[in-house]
This record gives C-alpha cells, sequence and structure tokens, in this order.
C-alpha cells in the first residue's frame, strides 16, 4: 500500500498545480479535513468536507496568478500516513513572487485522502506523528 499512498499525494499535488481542482480532490474523502492553521501565510484555517476545501483552494488559488508545489521528498512513515516535503512557488497578480518550505502530513485511509495538515518543517511533522529525524 506504500507505493500506491505516495502516488495518491503525488497525482493530487500534480493535478492541484494545474489547477485541476476536481482531479486533486478526486482522492479526497467526502468528510476529509484540511488543517492550515500552522500557516504562517495567508488564510490559516481548518476546512472540514470536499465542498469547504474545493472553496478554499478556490479562494487561494484566484489570489495568484501562479501556483506551483514541487514534492522534494514524500514518504510513508505509517500505513495510511504519508509526510510530503514540498517547495510552494507562488507569483502573485502584481508580479511579486514568493516561495515557501513546508511539511504536510496527509492521513489516507482505503485510498482516500482523509486528512492534510500542514506544518513548518519537516521535524514539526515528524514529530506530530510521534517519529523523529
Amino acid at each position: 500500500m506504500s507505493e500506491e499512498n505516495v502516488e495518491i499525494v503525488r497525482r493530487a499535488t500534480e493535478a492541484y498545480t494545474r489547477g485541476d481542482l476536481d482531479e486533486a480532490l478526486a482522492s479526497w474523502s467526502a468528510d476529509a479535513v484540511l488543517d492550515w492553521s500552522n500557516s504562517r501565510g495567508l488564510e490559516a484555517a481548518v476546512v472540514r468536507g470536499r465542498d469547504e476545501i474545493r472553496a478554499y483552494m478556490e479562494q487561494f488559488l484566484e489570489a495568484f496568478e501562479e501556483v506551483r508545489i514541487e514534492l522534494e521528498d514524500v514518504i510513508e512513515v505509517d500505513e495510511g500516513v504519508v509526510i510530503a516535503e514540498n517547495l510552494a512557488y507562488f507569483r502573485g497578480r502584481d508580479g511579486i513572487e514568493v516561495t515557501a518550505r513546508s511539511a504536510w502530513v496527509i492521513t489516507l485511509r482505503n485510498g482516500c485522502q482523509t486528512s492534510l495538515t500542514l506544518y513548518q518543517s519537516r521535524a514539526d511533522a515528524l514529530k506530530a506523528t510521534g517519529l523523529s529525524e
């Protein structure tokens, strides 16, 4: 199951980067939770359910001319739990470019993402899952 979960995360991230929210959310369960409360940037929030998550993602994408997320390291640390380190590139409608580095803890059950929680670093994500570097 390990490779399958990692591939689900990769496909969803690539679809989000293309702006294809239908595909990005296809692997999310209807009652999924997106926990962006650790964000130091825009829109720190906890969003519940696929419809609210879609609205949150749409609002975020509308704020930028371009959003690109590159997964740098994706590992399954426990059955159904994936840590994805990433680098995000944002270009605002005014042309200003920003990069941000973070890590996500993603839980999956039966091939569906049930949650994604943002952390500021891999160490924070590992600690949240009870692991260490």
